[in-house]
């Protein structure tokens, strides 16, 4: 099972009745494998979903699960590994992490996490709530809270990321809520395939552009949806994509992907060959590099080496992930972005 918040509530939601614990990270200092706003679910079996370290504190943390669900009560726990002669737990990043732990009750409403999966399924984006309260709290009397993005209370300006809103009633953790991120493929042959699984494994909603017959074939793309409409036709969904691969390997058919792209506001888009080629495609398509909204890749990918299908997926979609995720670094021709 991935770790994406949207698999952990779709695995959560048909055991809902079960007993749960919701463990989120509140605060660190220093290094740590996860950051503020990482969850993480635990059933009464003992089974966890998710993950909030390298492995280090799941164990333990299963313990402090088991206590909040038997007594009813928030639980809150911190792990410091900033005294390197203490083995303990092993945490290997040197930092201080708090956890709060949090039972999953019909008098907490669940902590509002079926609100969450609903949004998500509209592809809805939007802020989660959480009071930070001592350990020992009741659960049950815990009101914890999901805002669509059109109907937040506070201002979201400091929360991109998960971070604590301070207010006369007491201290909340904010954590920004949005569906995985969907890359178009626009191309679906052979080289395509790599691309699709990487992005597959990151936890990305994928869709494979390709109108031709012998091209993007379900057999190879098994997590993908394939699309067979012209990228014209398939304008509405190209609409919801965050980023695009455009690799047709023909240029009449690139141009075509570009120019319907080239409107809407994706983060990333990254076209497969070298300068002249784009120069090429770019010609035919009547834009430039500048046309496009979001960061536009061309030659597509970072310099990492390798010359295989399964090396270019890689520097491309490292390349995505790190404009996705706001990340500094140089491209092909050493330029920043």
């Amino acid at each position: 099972m991935d770790h994406q918040m949207e698999d952990l509530l779709e695995h959560w939601l048909p055991l809902a009745d079960d007993a749960w614990v919701l463990a989120v990270i509140t605060h660190i200092q220093g290094s740590s494998y996860r950051k503020p706003g990482a969850m993480m679910l635990f059933h009464e079996f003992g089974q966890g979903a998710g993950i909030l370290s390298g492995g280090c504190l799941e164990a333990d943390l299963r313990r402090h699960a088991q206590n909040a669900m038997l007594s009813h009560q928030i639980g809150c726990v911190s792990y410091d590994a900033t005294d390197e002669s203490d083995a303990s737990y092993r945490l290997g990043c040197g930092g201080k992490v708090d956890i709060m732990l949090i039972p999953l009750l019909k008098e907490n409403h669940d902590l509002g996490l079926v609100d969450i999966v609903q949004a998500f399924r509209k592809g809805q984006s939007g802020f989660y709530q959480l009071p930070l309260v001592p350990a020992g709290s009741d659960a049950r009397s815990y009101s914890a809270q999901f805002y669509s993005s059109e109907n937040v209370p506070f201002a979201t300006a400091d929360f991109a990321k998960a971070g604590v809103l301070s207010q006369p009633s007491g201290d909340t953790l904010i954590i920004p809520i949005r569906p995985r991120f969907h890359l178009g493929i626009f191309g679906g042959g052979i080289d395509a395939k790599p691309v699709a699984a990487i992005a597959h494994s990151l936890g990305w909603q994928v869709s494979v552009f390709d109108s031709r017959t012998a091209y993007a074939r379900t057999a190879d793309f098994p997590h993908a949806h394939i699309v067979k409409q012209s990228p014209d036709d398939a304008a509405a969904l190209i609409a919801n994509l965050d980023c695009a691969v455009v690799m047709h390997h023909n240029l009449t058919l690139d141009a075509a992907a570009l120019k319907v792209i080239q409107p809407f506001a994706l983060k990333y888009v990254a076209l497969l060959g070298p300068a002249h080629r784009r120069d090429k495609v770019l010609s035919i398509a009547a834009l430039n590099v500048d046309s496009f909204s979001g960061f536009f890749s061309a030659p597509a990918g970072l310099a990492l080496g390798g010359e295989l299908p399964s090396a270019i997926a890689l520097s491309i979609l490292a390349q995505c992930h790190g404009v996705l995720h706001g990340a500094a670094f140089s491209t092909l021709d050493g330029m920043m972005p």
